[in-house]
């Protein structure tokens, strides 16, 4: 090469090793940002990482189908049941609809401590979302279905107040076209009184006993229908995923990037959550609860009365003429397993309770069975603290004395606070 020429050529030598330089700089740079990236993954070992995908809201199956309502996943059943959902007919003052308690802008909850209907009642209005995947509905489980469950509040002297021949002859005025599409012909309502209940008042019992079986049996039968309509809707609400779900998505597959999800507070509660807490003892699977009934010792609102929960409800259950083997079911008898082989001697479900989804636990203050703690700080300070129960005996170890299957929750003030900051992570879309 000339002189010339080799002068010519500097520049793009120059700039050809600049180039160079460069992608060497940054291949370091990308290498140390993956080791950076690397550092940042929190570290699970393998049977946490399975108790954490177990919790993943995209392992949740669809709802098991419910034998005993054949119109639960029909379309038409659906929009009858909603439209029967925020009716404030369906109540005895026309001022309460089942969405009075159970408000989409709440959650399909209320925010009272106990729920507040055309009177006060006695315990907190439980969520609906993601309801048909339990077996057992309310917080003592005295129903065995999601339809059935629709028609306990709509005859509760303190939630709707009203009457099965008063809502029946509503489906006749109202809805007729509609119920006929999902269930066949409404039958003829010619010498039903206007009220007429057997869970009613003292007038509306009488006029139930006088009524021929045949007109007994006919509103029996559009009662029960218009439960499994609502229930029909029901069905479709569901949890949507939450930063929690993001997170363990992201440890799975091992993104650092996406375990920024949660904050390292509540990662630390999440460690709590299925570690030292034992809130996972319970509180497990994608809905996060057993749905089995637990006494922990929660308070009863009046301590000279205290709620005996699970083991007064399966003698209810057990004869609810609305149950899975009752004749308005739809089910053939043997599959109602759930009824069959219920436990009906269980010492252990003495003030036992339903334990709820922790599922956007964040927005549904206050808390427990009849709303007895204001916020969530309060509920871990009480399973710290594991006081005796009031009735039945709590399964919640006490500090100096033994347990088979727990031991005392002992956590200092500041894991509290971690486990408070998990609990509000737990928050989605209801869908």
């Amino acid at each position: 090469m000339t002189q010339r020429t080799w002068a010519a050529a500097g520049p793009l030598i120059t700039l050809a090793t600049t180039a160079l330089a460069f992608v060497a700089a940054s291949a370091m740079w990308l290498a140390a940002d993956d080791a950076h990236a690397e550092s940042r993954l929190e570290r699970w070992d393998n049977a946490e990482r399975a108790t954490l995908g177990s919790m993943l809201l995209s392992r949740l199956p669809a709802p098991p189908a419910d034998p005993s309502n054949a119109v639960e996943s029909r379309p038409e059943a659906v929009a009858l049941g909603k439209r029967l959902f925020f009716d404030t007919r369906l109540s005895k003052n026309g001022q309460v609809a089942c969405s009075t308690c159970h408000s989409p802008e709440r959650d399909f909850q209320d925010g009272w401590p106990v729920g507040q209907g055309v009177s006060t009642g006695s315990r907190r209005t439980m969520p609906i979302a993601a309801a048909a995947h339990s077996p057992w509905l309310f917080w003592d489980g005295r129903k065995d279905s999601l339809w059935s469950q629709a028609l306990g509040p709509l005859e509760d002297g303190a939630e709707h107040g009203a009457n099965r021949a008063q809502l029946v002859r509503l489906l006749e005025a109202n809805y007729r076209t509609e119920y006929e599409a999902v269930f066949g012909r409404l039958p003829s309502l010619q010498g039903v009184p206007a009220n007429a209940s057997p869970a009613g008042s003292p007038d509306e019992r009488k006029a139930w006993a006088a009524m021929a079986n045949g007109q007994r049996e006919s509103v029996n039968r559009s009662f029960s229908n218009l439960g499994k309509a609502i229930a029909a809707y029901e069905r479709t609400v569901a949890y949507g995923e939450s930063r929690f779900d993001r997170y363990v998505a992201a440890v799975l597959k091992g993104d650092a990037a996406g375990q920024a999800s949660l904050t390292r507070q509540e990662v630390n509660g999440l460690r709590l959550f299925i570690g030292k807490g034992q809130c996972a003892t319970c509180h497990n699977g994608p809905l996060l609860s057993d749905q089995h009934f637990h006494n922990t010792g929660v308070p009863p609102r009046d301590s000279s009365r205290p709620d005996r929960g699970r083991s007064l409800a399966v003698a209810r259950v057990q004869d609810d003429e609305f149950n899975c083997l009752g004749n308005y079911s739809d089910a053939q008898k043997d599959s109602c397993q759930e009824l069959s082989f219920i436990a009906s001697d269980d010492p252990g479900m003495d003030g036992a309770f339903k334990t709820p989804s922790l599922r956007n636990v964040a927005n549904r203050a206050p808390y427990m069975h009849a709303g007895q703690f204001a916020s969530l700080e309060e509920v871990v300070a009480h399973y710290v603290r594991s006081p005796k129960s009031a009735t039945g005996h709590s399964e919640l170890a006490h500090s100096g004395g033994g347990h088979a299957e727990r031991k005392p929750i002992r956590l200092n003030a500041q894991e509290a606070r971690d486990l408070v900051a998990f609990l509000k992570s737990l928050s989605g879309a209801i869908e």
